[in-house]
């Protein structure tokens, strides 16, 4: 059994035994939302095993259902620590079956054209609190898992604008920014892949409030994800949405085309 249909798997254990309490206590979803501080829409989803319970969502579901420790004995058991901050996890869950990601980045390389080392150096320059070598490790292989994305079916369109700064930034030193240069270059070459860089030399810039990406689903429905020091969080309404989306067509339309991009990255990496 693959990893994903396990964690469905453990997901709908887990939400069954959460719909069972629920029930017993009296209460409707809504209800129980109420006390737990979450949607009603999340407790739904953690019911039908869509989401595993994010946060503090099961000690607070076990104090507010008398479950006496059923749902943290059984959410330790079937949910295992990945090291994945809960809205990063939200974010890949979308990010695993959307049917095109666009993403600007202006200060590293997207965490999805990243090799080994060049994510095993970004996570070793989290300071502040510093990470011990076994969540750097946990972080790097989910990092790396997410390239599934790319061999998918049916292929997903995928497209990165990235700053012409962060092709010299030598995170890991030059044989590993070398190394990452060439990767880039690799799935630039993919038919379904557009990888553009920003010019240092543009006086007029889009971009200057931050990373976003664009997500599309299956359903073309639009959401974005932003990420910041204190966390992530989804964008789905109007006028913010439409903004975004508008904001990254300009930096396409400012960028080199994927051509040109590429040109300078190979110089770049010549240069090392």
């Amino acid at each position: 059994m693959h990893s994903s249909e396990q964690g469905s798997s453990n997901s709908r254990t887990f939400g069954a035994l959460l719909r069972h309490f629920r029930e017993l206590a009296g209460l409707s979803q809504e209800a129980l939302a109420g006390r737990l501080g979450f949607s009603k829409s999340q407790v739904a989803m953690v019911e039908r095993g869509e989401r595993p319970p994010r946060g503090d969502f099961v000690p607070k579901a076990d104090e507010a259902l008398a479950a006496q420790g059923a749902l943290l004995v059984v959410a330790e058991k079937e949910f295992k620590d990945s090291g994945i901050p809960p809205w990063t996890e939200d974010y890949l869950a979308e990010e695993q079956k959307a049917s095109s990601v666009h993403s600007y980045q202006n200060h590293v390389i997207p965490g999805l054209l990243q090799t080994e080392a060049y994510a095993r150096a970004v996570y070793n320059c989290n300071y502040f609190p510093p990470l011990d070598d076994e969540e750097i490790e946990k972080l790097v292989k989910t990092r790396l898992k997410r390239k599934q994305l790319f061999h998918r079916k049916p292929m997903p369109n995928l497209g990165f604008v990235i700053e012409e700064s962060t092709l010299t930034r030598p995170l890991g030193g030059p044989s590993v920014l070398k190394e990452q240069l060439h990767s880039v270059l690799d799935f630039g070459r993919l038919r379904h892949v557009e990888i553009q860089v920003m010019p240092h030399n543009r006086q007029t810039h889009a971009g200057l409030m931050g990373p976003m990406i664009l997500l599309e689903t299956a359903e073309r429905r639009r959401i974005a994800y932003i990420e910041g020091h204190k966390g992530g969080y989804f964008v789905s309404e109007q006028p913010d949405l439409g903004n975004l989306f508008g904001k990254y067509g300009i930096l396409r339309a400012h960028s080199l085309s994927p051509e040109e991009s590429a040109k300078l990255i190979e110089q770049v990496a010549q240069e090392l």
